[in-house]
């Protein structure tokens, strides 16, 4: 499948070619807000990381889900300094 993803180390929005498997992603399926992390999904030396809601999933680059031990907490706060340093 095609994914509109935003990734930092263009400053915008790509269509990249993705599946979704058991193998390559984790689903947290208890989020409550806008904004909680949904799925995390390994992808070619990148790390997919996707947000309940509306926003576009962040690509970061050279991290996997074992880098944040498969932690939605850990992968927010990979995203947020990932956005961060390409403000």
């Amino acid at each position: 499948m095609y994914l509109l993803v935003f990734n930092p180390q263009i400053g915008g929005l790509e269509t990249i070619s993705v599946e979704l498997t058991a193998d390559n992603t984790t689903w947290f399926n208890d989020c409550e807000k806008s904004g909680d992390i949904a799925m995390i999904t390994d992808l070619d030396g990148c790390l997919l990381i996707s947000e309940y809601g509306w926003n576009y999933p962040v690509l970061v680059y050279d991290a996997s889900r074992s880098l944040v031990n498969y932690d939605r907490f850990q992968a927010k706060a990979l995203q947020r300094q990932t956005l961060k340093q390409h403000e």
